[in-house]
């Protein structure tokens, strides 16, 4: 059976997917080089290279970005490899072409470039990420690492130590203050990703899954994600069949690895996620029930 595809769909994902690379690139190339920072994933892996053997960041950048697109190939299958191969192409090409253009938007002011740079380049990497599509960096390091070699430790965690050792290489190369700067461009980007995919005003989100592959995602959140989960009984009312819906409280973040292994195991089932303005209770960063009132 011949599959219809959706153009109207295919159009918009990549509007979006190539605006969201145009102002990743900028924010690279006219914010965060030109005012000597670094950042964490590949993007500072590349400008840390730069400085250290002489070769620019921009072909580096592709370099790596081939390296990592055909090992998500071969170690993790196809499937990955093409959630990928767009940024893989697309994004160094934009990146180079954008610093040939030798745009400076912020110049001797690092802190306003660390922010700026943070905003712009969230805003960008919110963008693809909302489409569907996988930024093929870091991220898909910490999951070849995670089955390949430390199953043990979670995506999430595997990413940030990438990142640690990336900032920490930076205080090396550079100095400690380039170093906490990459630090605060990378809390002002996580949290413009966030906004960007869930909008304002929410810390953490509650994932409901419909699948016939419960009790591999209800696995998956406890031992990768590390998250606790509830599951019920519930009954279509169209299908009239039983199934098993897993819920769970994480943070945005977490809910897109979730959802990313989904779309591996099962990409039939339902996923539904919420915004949520509080949690209380025992969890990672959720605020305990046993607050002390004071007034």
């Amino acid at each position: 059976m011949k599959k219809n595809i959706d153009y109207k769909k295919t159009i918009l994902d990549f509007a979006f997917l190539m605006v969201g690379c145009i102002l990743l690139a900028f924010a690279i190339t006219s914010i965060l080089k030109p005012n000597g920072l670094v950042s964490g994933g590949i993007t500072g892996i590349s400008i840390i290279l730069d400085k250290l053997i002489g070769i620019k960041y921009t072909y580096l950048y592709y370099t790596l970005s081939i390296l990592i697109f055909i090992s998500a190939w071969l170690a993790l299958g196809r499937r990955e490899g093409k959630k990928i191969i767009l940024l893989s192409i697309i994004f160094p090409l934009v990146l180079i072409a954008l610093e040939t253009l030798d745009l400076s938007l912020i110049k001797n002011d690092t802190m306003l470039a660390s922010i700026y740079y943070g905003i712009i380049g969230g805003i960008g990497c919110g963008l693809v990420l909302k489409r569907g599509f996988s930024t093929g960096g870091t991220d898909t390091i910490a999951k070849i690492l995670h089955y390949r070699m430390a199953p043990f430790i979670s995506i999430s965690q595997i990413l940030l130590c990438i990142d640690v050792v990336i900032i920490i290489a930076s205080a090396f190369v550079y100095d400690e203050n380039i170093a906490l700067y990459a630090v605060l461009a990378q809390i002002v980007m996580m949290k413009s990703i966030d906004i960007v995919l869930f909008g304002f005003g929410s810390r953490y989100v509650k994932i409901e899954v419909i699948s016939d592959k419960s009790n591999d995602i209800a696995d998956y959140i406890i031992k990768n994600i590390r998250r606790g989960i509830s599951t019920y009984e519930i009954k279509g009312g169209y299908t009239n069949i039983s199934r098993e819906k897993v819920v769970s409280i994480c943070s945005p973040r977490e809910s897109m690895l979730i959802k990313r292994y989904i779309s591996q195991v099962d990409p039939l089932a339902f996923v539904n996620v919420l915004p949520v303005m509080s949690v209380w209770g025992n969890g990672i960063g959720f605020d305990s029930v046993m607050e002390e009132n004071n007034g």
